[in-house]
């Protein structure tokens, strides 16, 4: 069985070793980045399960790694960070980050987080695989292929933005509360503000808007939650 590969980026050398010296522990095939262009070129070469990454790095910090990084690549992403505000967590998660833990940690939280991330991206990456072809008017969603098409032409989403859209197409009857879409997507263990979800469907509806869809396919169904919009009309 091979090892599972896990990329560290922070520019503090002590974290980076500490890091090192807890992952191989375990049995993880580790590399390092000292700083986010580091990181990018390094993704760009090599294929991950997780990403553990610094948000406090000069010259690039880890809002604009993860955001580049999720431009082209479905890893799971770990924001490491000594700040604990939920409006910073809420920007991670926003932005593409899949969790987020605070320094100082202990050891079995964090391998606990790593191990939960990577289970949850091989089950979502499963089910997703179950759909063939997800057709709508004006849009297309191709689960396996992880892409979307509005009018033919392909629409970029983040890894959750596009779980999100997914789950809520094929199950287009029923109505989520915030709960629920926190449960699916970022698992039972999540214990951040529900605002995230806000900001996921804000996206997708910008995104789906600014590509030409004459509706917004996600409606919100005041009082609970959110559900899908497949009739095509506008809300």
């Amino acid at each position: 069985m091979s090892r599972l590969q896990v990329l560290i980026v922070d520019d503090e050398w002590n974290m980076r070793n500490l890091l090192r010296i807890y992952l191989t522990r375990e049995g993880f095939d580790v590399k390092e980045a000292s700083n986010g262009r580091e990181a990018l070129s390094m993704v760009k070469r090599h294929s991950f399960d997780i990403i553990l990454l610094d948000v406090m790095m000069p010259d690039m910090d880890g809002w604009h790694v993860c955001k580049e990084i999720r431009e082209t690549e479905n890893v799971a992403i770990l924001m490491l960070t000594a700040r604990s505000e939920t409006k910073d967590k809420v920007l991670g998660l926003g932005i593409g980050a899949d969790d987020y833990l605070t320094k100082p940690f202990e050891p079995e939280e964090l391998l606990a987080r790593v191990y939960s991330l990577i289970r949850r991206s091989a089950i979502t990456q499963a089910s997703v695989q179950q759909e063939s072809t997800l057709s709508f008017q004006g849009l297309m969603i191709y689960p396996e292929g992880r892409e979307i098409y509005i009018h033919d032409l392909p629409v970029d989403f983040t890894q959750k933005e596009f779980d999100l859209f997914v789950s809520l197409a094929r199950n287009q009857q029923r109505a989520f509360d915030r709960g629920e879409l926190l449960d699916l997507l970022w698992g039972y263990d999540y214990d951040g503000d529900f605002r995230v979800v806000d900001t996921h469907v804000k996206n997708i509806r910008d995104k789906t808007r600014k590509s030409g869809l004459l509706y917004n396919p996600i409606q919100t169904v005041w009082g609970v939650g959110y559900k899908f919009n497949a009739t095509g009309e506008s809300i």
